[in-house]
C-alpha cells in the first residue's frame, strides 16, 4: 500500500473490504464516502452500508446495481475527509462491577494477576473507535500493555447477559443485550447504551473517551416481561390464534444503519420473500411472516389472498390446500401453516403485506438487536395494507425446487482475508452439517475434522454469508442478524445468489461447498434473476362486484 493507493479486496460478490494506514483514515474514508453515497452518483451508486473497523472500512453493496469493477479503484483512491476533532470529545464515566466468569482466564493470558488487570482497567481511559457488531457495542481502545494482548475465545458462547463487560484482541467493549460473544467476560455494567427510538439512538459515539468505574453492585431488575399484545387498528387485521415455533414479521431489512452495530435483518431467504410478495401483489419489500419448523394458526378479519413459499403443510378451515400458489382466504376462517417437511423455515406473504410499527426503517425483527415485535404471540392482531390484485400462479411449485432433500450445496468465494490452502481444502472437501446450535444470526456448522486455525484478524465489518472461523475450527457462516462487525478471520464468503439457500438450512442438513470466482459469483446472481423474471406469471382472478 502506498501514499496514494490503498488495498480494496472482494468481500464475496456483495462487499469490498478496504485496508487503511490507520484507524483515524478509516474513519475519514467513511465520511467521504457517505458524502458521495448521498450525492448518488457514479461509481458510487448501489453502496448500501459504509461499516468503519480496526483501520478498515467495509463497504455493502447491491450488486444488481453497483459497478464493483469501477468502484474497487475509485476506493483505492478516494481521499479520506476529516474526522471529528477534540473540541467534540466527550468524557463519560461507566460503572462496571467486575464479577465476570473469565477475569483469572484473561489475566493469567496475559501473564499477570486479576488485581493487576483491574488496576489497569480501572486507571486508564479508554477511546472508542467505532460502533458495531451490536446496536450501541462501543469498541473500546487504548487498553494497556499487557491487557492489549488478550485473545479471543477458542469458541464464542451462543449467549452472554446484557451488560456483559468484554476484552479481546486489543478492545473492550459491553454488549448492549443477551447475544453471542467471544470475548473475555470480565464484569457487567447497566450503562445503557442503544435507543432506537431516539435520535442519534447509540450513547457513544467514535472519539468519546471512556472510564470504567469499579463499583460495587449492579442493580438487578426484574426479568423483561413479555412485550404487549399487538393491537393493529387497520381496516384489515390478522389475528394470531397459535403462533407455532418461531414465527417474525421480516421485510426486505433494515439499511444504512450498520455503521451503528444494527444488523441488517429481513427475510432470510430474498428469493422466498420476493416470489411470495409477488404473487399477492405486493412490493417486492412489502413484510411478510418467516417460519421456522412449525408455523401459525391465523383468524383473518377480512378478505385477503396469501400465498406460502416453502415446504410447509398449509390447511384452510382443516383442510389441505397446496402452497406456491395465490389462496383466496374469507373473513373469519382459520389457516394454518403446519409442519415443514423439508427446509428449516418457509415464508408466508399475505395481500397489502404485514404492518407493524417501523424501527429504523424496517418492520423485520432480528435476533441480535431485538428490534421489532420479535416472535409472535397467540393474540396479537397485525394490520395488513390495502388489497392489492394477486399474480395468477408460481410455474416452479413452491418456488424452492431443484435441491436435493437434506443437502445443500453453496458456493463461495475465498477470502477476504489470506487463507493457507489446507484450510480452505478442509472447507470445501469436509462433510459438514448444520448444528442444532444454528439460528438466524449464524448458521454453526458440525461434523468434519476441525480446520486448521488461521491467524488473528482485524474487527472489521462483516456481511450475511461470511464464513469465519474461530480458533477452534469449527467455521461459523453468518446469517441476516449476524453482527456487524467481527474479528475471527474470514477463509470464504457465500455468493448473493445462493443465501436463500442459506437461509433455508435446518439442523442436519448436509452442505457441500464449491469454490467460483467473481464472475462465477456473477453469472450465478444474472442466471437467478433470469430465472425469477418469468416464475410468476398470470392475474388471479377476483371479484368486480
Amino acid at each position: 500500500m502506498t501514499d496514494r493507493s490503498r488495498m480494496v479486496r472482494a468481500f464475496g460478490d456483495g462487499a469490498l473490504l478496504v485496508d487503511c494506514r490507520d484507524l483515524p483514515e478509516a474513519q475519514g474514508l467513511a465520511r467521504a464516502l457517505e458524502a458521495l453515497v448521498g450525492a448518488g452518483t457514479t461509481p458510487w451508486v448501489g453502496i448500501e452500508e459504509v461499516v468503519v473497523g480496526f483501520a478498515t472500512v467495509t463497504v455493502v453493496v447491491d450488486p444488481a446495481a453497483a459497478d464493483l469493477p469501477a468502484l474497487a479503484p475509485a476506493l483505492a483512491r478516494l481521499p479520506a475527509g476529516e474526522t471529528a476533532g477534540e473540541e467534540t470529545t466527550r468524557r463519560l464515566e461507566i460503572p462496571v462491577v467486575f464479577d465476570g466468569p473469565d477475569r483469572e482466564e484473561a489475566a493469567g493470558l496475559a501473564g499477570t494477576s486479576w488485581e493487576e488487570v483491574l488496576g489497569l482497567l480501572a486507571g486508564t481511559d479508554l477511546t472508542v473507535a467505532f460502533l458495531g457488531f451490536a446496536p450501541g457495542f462501543a469498541y473500546l481502545t487504548g487498553l494497556p500493555a499487557p491487557l492489549d494482548r488478550v485473545p479471543r475465545r477458542r469458541s464464542p458462547r451462543p449467549s452472554v447477559p446484557a451488560g456483559s463487560l468484554g476484552l479481546a484482541g486489543g478492545f473492550a467493549g459491553i454488549y448492549p443485550r443477551a447475544s453471542p460473544a467471544g470475548w473475555q467476560l470480565l464484569g457487567r455494567s447497566p450503562f445503557p447504551l442503544f435507543d432506537p427510538t431516539r435520535p442519534p439512538y447509540a450513547s457513544l459515539r467514535a472519539g468519546d473517551r471512556v472510564r470504567l468505574v469499579p463499583t460495587g453492585t449492579v442493580p438487578v431488575g426484574d426479568p423483561p416481561a413479555p412485550r404487549p399484545l399487538l393491537r393493529s387498528a387497520a381496516a384489515r387485521t390478522v389475528e394470531v390464534v397459535e403462533p407455532g415455533i418461531l414465527t417474525t414479521v421480516q421485510d426486505a431489512g433494515r439499511l444504512g444503519v450498520a455503521r451503528l452495530g444494527v444488523p441488517r435483518a429481513g427475510a432470510a431467504d430474498p428469493l422466498a420473500r420476493r416470489l411470495g410478495n409477488r404473487l399477492v401483489g405486493n412490493a417486492e419489500g412489502a413484510a411478510l411472516l418467516e417460519v421456522t419448523a412449525r408455523g401459525p394458526t391465523l383468524r383473518f378479519g377480512a378478505p385477503a389472498h396469501v400465498a406460502l413459499l416453502g415446504a410447509a403443510r398449509l390447511s384452510l378451515e382443516g383442510l389441505p390446500v397446496p402452497g406456491g400458489s395465490v389462496l383466496p382466504v374469507e373473513a373469519g376462517q382459520l389457516l394454518t401453516v403446519g409442519t415443514l417437511e423439508r427446509g428449516g423455515r418457509a415464508w408466508l406473504a399475505l395481500g397489502g403485506g404485514v404492518e407493524v410499527e417501523e424501527l429504523l426503517g424496517s418492520r423485520s425483527s432480528d435476533l441480535l438487536s431485538g428490534l421489532g415485535p420479535g416472535p409472535l404471540r397467540a393474540g396479537d392482531r397485525l394490520g395488513l395494507g390495502p388489497a392489492p390484485r394477486p399474480h395468477g400462479r408460481l410455474l416452479t411449485p413452491g418456488g424452492l425446487a431443484g435441491e436435493v432433500p437434506g443437502e445443500v450445496l453453496l458456493r463461495l468465494m475465498a477470502g477476504p482475508d489470506p487463507v493457507d490452502p489446507s484450510t480452505l481444502a478442509g472447507l470445501l472437501g469436509g462433510e459438514w452439517a448444520v448444528s442444532p446450535r444454528s439460528d438466524r444470526i449464524g448458521v454453526r456448522l458440525e461434523g468434519g475434522p476441525p480446520l486448521p486455525p488461521e491467524g488473528p484478524a482485524p474487527s472489521r465489518g462483516m456481511v450475511t454469508g461470511a464464513v469465519q472461523l474461530p480458533p477452534e475450527g469449527r467455521p461459523i457462516i453468518l446469517g441476516p442478524d449476524h453482527g456487524t462487525v467481527g474479528g475471527y478471520p474470514v477463509v470464504a464468503t457465500v455468493v448473493t445468489a445462493d443465501l436463500g439457500r442459506l437461509g433455508r438450512c435446518r439442523p442436519g442438513d448436509r452442505l457441500r461447498f464449491e469454490l467460483v470466482d467473481g464472475a462465477g459469483a456473477d453469472a450465478a446472481r444474472r442466471g437467478l434473476e433470469e430465472k425469477l423474471a418469468g416464475l410468476v406469471q398470470g392475474w388471479y382472478p377476483v371479484r368486480t362486484d
